[in-house]
């Protein structure tokens, strides 16, 4: 029994759509999707249109490039929005680990879930958010060492992230990144961490990011994140792409949804440098007092 043409066709649609999704959540134009993959920017125009008779050789390549799984392309109701996560902590578990959550599935017993250490605050969001620019003044009023997440990929590679990404590509990048994030929590010190705006994409990294700090998320006007991006001269992905503000717009369209996870949101549109560092410090003002009453932690004065 086969599928009537407008199943057929809501199933094309439905495909482009995550197609779409998924590399908006990468930050990627479609100009460089087609240059990464090899497949034309107008086939890639189709596909994601809905109109595209696509090949499963071709939607290979299109997740490759973008550094997915092809599963994730796949139109399918998941039966959770943490699934992605799960399926990728299933892949790196060991037997043991596999058949204990198989019995707790089932209806066994487990302790009771350990809190993961607190580790200090994350700030998330697109570029030209001001993670870096207000970081650096959280920190240095706390007291507490500020780190770039992509800095620190940098430096233990010996790479750029450009030259990451053009050697490695989107996969190679994120598994450098999960190892960096890991040697950030190992110094087992309190940290102010700006990441890179397509940390959301990678769910095993972003979970950890989310437990293991107060995740605050800095949101602007669209308009806002490309004025400030063109002032720091990096258009990346976006370079010489006259459509740079729609894909913009599709990037946080796409993302706003993993964004909004953070514990809280700091809305810096329209403001100051110095009044969006107010609001972010006020933003912080009750963690630092709580975790400081759990865990002994020495009070910060704001």
């Amino acid at each position: 029994m086969t599928d009537s043409p407008d199943a057929e066709s809501r199933f094309l649609e439905q495909l482009g759509q995550r197609v779409r999704t998924m590399r908006a959540l990468r930050g990627m134009s479609r100009k460089v999707l087609a240059r990464v993959s090899g497949i034309s920017e107008r086939y890639i125009a189709q596909l994601e249109s809905g109109k595209g008779n696509v090949s499963i050789v071709l939607l290979r390549r299109v997740s490759d490039a973008m550094g997915a799984h092809l599963e994730d392309l796949l139109p399918s109701a998941d039966p959770t929005p943490d699934w992605q996560m799960f399926r990728d902590l299933l892949r790196k578990a060991t037997p043991a680990q596999i058949a204990q959550a198989k019995d707790l599935l089932a209806g066994g017993s487990a302790s009771a879930p350990r809190r993961a250490p607190f580790c200090g605050i994350a700030l998330i969001g697109l570029r030209g958010a001001g993670k870096s620019t207000l970081g650096r003044m959280l920190a240095k009023k706390i007291g507490w060492s500020f780190v770039e997440l992509n800095k620190e990929v940098e430096q233990q590679n010996g790479l750029s992230v450009a030259e990451i990404i053009a050697l490695y590509g989107q996969e190679g990048f994120r598994r450098m990144e999960q190892a960096a994030l890991q040697q950030l929590l190992a110094r087992n010190e309190l940290m102010v961490l700006a990441t890179g705006g397509g940390i959301v994409s990678e769910p095993l990294t972003f979970d950890q990011i989310l437990t293991s700090f107060y995740t605050i998320w800095l949101k602007a006007e669209p308009e806002e994140h490309m004025a400030r991006v063109r002032r720091q001269g990096d258009l990346r992905p976006m370079a010489d792409d006259r459509s740079a503000m729609a894909e913009l717009r599709n990037i946080l369209l796409s993302r706003e949804p993993l964004y909004s996870r953070a514990a809280a949101v700091v809305d810096t549109a329209g403001l100051s440098v110095d009044a969006a560092a107010a609001r972010l410090i006020d933003a912080v003002r009750p963690v630092l007092q709580n975790e400081a009453r759990s865990f002994g932690l020495r009070s910060v004065a704001l």
